[in-house]
């Protein structure tokens, strides 16, 4: 399917002009959504890759951060989430049939960076499951120059006796056909409509949660709660297979907040470890999204990010 011109809303933190949205098929049919963010002059394009729950608008902030450094961007509304197919009955239940499925995404993304011109080099911002989702890109070979990871989701964090009864209900519950279903503590409702402000798991700053919050109120087409068992057997075999291969020769930088308390920390500290041409920086104070966090936080970050990239295209 050719790109075809998809809505985006513009109403709420609404990201860098011009911005544009498409409607793109991936090759085993599924539509999916992409936002493009260009910028005269250009010196490349970066692609974000959202994590689980997340959609286009939320990064438009991030898109004019780039913007500011002479970067044009390009995401995507993975499939199950935002305005892409919905992969269940239930559309508020995060869902993935095989964890590469999103490759597939991942290749619709490219094809249309080309079909669009977006100015080259190409760099990668990934975030939490986008950064699962990013590294087997980038260890199969995505082109691009250089990547940055906040959070990224290489493995889940759980309390030690909540991770046995995780992975055994995972396995177990798709076996009886439940595997459509909510784990035990999730709910169907988005976190951030459902968690007070003080001491949440993504952000310090509270204007930051308010956007999140007022997007999906303004918008609901755009929520999405908890995942289902399979999304949850799916990720746990995805990001123990990813433990065990070695980094891609790619320059990076990986982000972690200090309060991090969604993603497995030593997990990343390892691969970090690991990874030649890799660093990790502890984010002091930090929350899950580094991205959005309080000025003060991110936007050294944002610099460092635009440095790493800029200076690989004149290195």
């Amino acid at each position: 399917m050719p790109l075809a011109p998809a809505p985006i809303y513009t109403d709420i933190h609404p990201g860098p002009d011009p911005a544009a949205a498409y409607w793109a098929e991936t090759s085993d049919g599924v539509k999916i959504r992409l936002g493009v963010w260009e910028k005269a002059g250009a010196r490349g394009t970066v692609l974000i890759f959202p994590g689980r729950t997340e959609y286009i608008e939320k990064y438009g902030d991030c898109a004019a951060e780039f913007a500011k450094r002479g970067l044009a961007s390009i995401t995507v509304d993975w499939r199950g989430q935002g305005l892409a197919d919905r992969l269940l009955e239930d559309p508020l239940t995060g869902h993935i049939y095989h964890f590469p499925d999103y490759q597939k995404d991942v290749a619709a993304v490219m094809r249309a960076a080309r079909a669009l011109n977006l100015p080259r080099p190409y760099f990668l911002v990934a975030h939490s499951m986008g950064g699962c989702i990013g590294l087997r890109a980038a260890m199969e070979g995505l082109a691009v120059q250089a990547a940055a990871f906040t959070g990224p989701m290489w493995g889940i964090y759980m309390s030690p006796h909540k991770r046995l009864p995780a992975q055994l209900l995972s396995t177990f519950m798709p076996k009886f056909n439940q595997g459509h279903r909510l784990p035990v503590g999730t709910k169907r409702e988005p976190y951030v409509l459902t968690a007070p402000f003080d001491d949440n798991l993504l952000t310090t700053d509270e204007e930051m949660f308010d956007m999140m919050r007022d997007q999906i109120n303004a918008h609901p087409e755009l929520k999405l709660g908890g995942p289902s068992y399979v999304w949850l057997r799916e990720a746990l075999a995805e990001t123990k297979h990813l433990s065990q291969r070695a980094a891609p020769n790619l320059p990076c930088i990986a982000y972690v907040g200090s309060n991090e308390r969604i993603v497995d920390v030593p997990r990343i500290e390892t691969r970090m470890a690991n990874w030649k041409g890799g660093q990790l920086r502890m984010v002091e104070g930090g929350e899950h999204e580094v991205l959005m966090e309080l000025p003060a936080i991110r936007q050294p970050i944002f610099d460092e990010i635009a440095a790493l990239f800029l200076n690989t295209t004149t290195g």
